[in-house]
């Protein structure tokens, strides 16, 4: 589903990554990883970005931010690197009925490469709203979760968390005390948190404008994303000013709100050229991007989605966010290739 158009703020998003169910199957991102190269780097080593200097986890901080948009409190997830140098920041907003422990392959992999990975839970748009919920009453609640209001506090739910980032980052004793480089800004996110994404990171809406807009973010990563539903796609997306990396797959549609990849694919063409990228795996389906299969889905996943996705999202984020001359060629070369299969497309501008 693509929003209405609103007179006075953004249009809802379009489609969401439902937890229909808290049993989900469990898919082959652990295999990918466990597959991924491991080892110590040297200088005269080529750039690998599945390379990880360590098999155990990132270190993971449970924190909350009281008092956060609207009165809700925010609970946050914060997997640190190993270095306690400041490291540059990756904000990770989830798709509908996901909380701050979703997504964890991607950011246990970009902890391990350096970055501090902070992954948003959106009260109101969480795993609460099907959690207690009787099963034929989930998908009712799921749809009614999907509105206007909670993606106008899930923009503010970002510029609330950066506020807080940097108080914490200054506070002494805090856990995240001198951890973060907050002049290096990354966003991402996947279905609802993928329309988040684009509205902090620069789309543009009818009558507001950039209002949601963030200047600290510095690159985004929008995983299933989609044009909005009324107006024009270059009126959209065509005044973004950081880099984008897009992601979707052949088969990506919503299982709620229904959204084709026709629009998912629409956001590419729109966007000015110079930073800006698009992944489209085949066969992929809407949680390929996410930690597990949805009861939705039509076949088993390809692991190798997996590694596609951690392989090119951290090359992104190493040539613009660490301004890496290696991670640059890479991503602007046959890398990508490398990690993609013959029906995968990849694309660059």
């Amino acid at each position: 589903m693509r929003p209405p158009a609103l007179p006075s703020r953004p249009p809802a998003p379009p489609p969401w990554c439902a937890r229909a169910r808290s049993a989900a199957v469990a898919t082959g991102f652990a295999l990918a990883l466990a597959t991924s190269a491991v080892a110590s780097s040297t200088d005269a080593a080529p750039y690998d970005p599945l390379r990880r200097e360590a098999r155990d986890p990132p270190a993971a901080v449970d924190l909350t931010l009281d008092g956060g948009p609207a009165g809700r409190d925010l609970p946050l997830r914060v997997r640190l690197p190993a270095a306690s140098a400041p490291a540059p920041v990756i904000l990770f907003s989830p798709g509908l009925g996901a909380s701050r422990t979703g997504y964890a392959y991607a950011g246990e992999h970009w902890a391990a490469r350096g970055y501090a990975v902070v992954h948003l839970q959106h009260p109101g748009s969480d795993d609460a709203v099907w959690k207690d919920v009787p099963p034929a009453r989930r998908l009712r609640a799921m749809k009614d979760a999907a509105s206007v209001r909670n993606f106008v506090l899930r923009a503010d739910d970002v510029r609330a968390t950066l506020d807080a980032l940097a108080r914490w980052n200054a506070e002494p004793g805090h856990a995240l005390r001198g951890r973060l480089d907050l002049g290096r800004v990354g966003m991402a996110g996947h279905s609802f948190g993928a329309v988040t994404t684009q509205a902090v990171a620069g789309q543009t809406f009818p009558q507001v404008g950039t209002r949601d807009a963030d200047a600290r973010i510095d690159a985004a990563l929008a995983l299933s994303p989609s044009a909005p539903r009324r107006g024009n796609a270059d009126a959209a997306f065509g005044s973004v000013r950081v880099p984008w990396l897009l992601m979707t797959g052949t088969r990506d549609g919503a299982p709620i709100g229904g959204a084709s990849i026709e629009s998912r694919r629409a956001v590419y063409p729109a966007l000015p050229p110079g930073g800006k990228y698009e992944l489209v795996l085949h066969d992929a389906e809407h949680s390929a991007f996410g930690d597990r299969a949805l009861p939705t889905d039509a076949a088993p996943r390809n692991p190798n989605h997996a590694r596609a996705v951690l392989a090119i999202s951290t090359a992104f984020w190493d040539a613009w966010l660490r301004e890496d001359a290696a991670a640059r060629a890479w991503l602007d070369g046959p890398g990508p290739r490398s990690v993609l299969e013959p029906a995968d497309a990849w694309q660059r501008k």
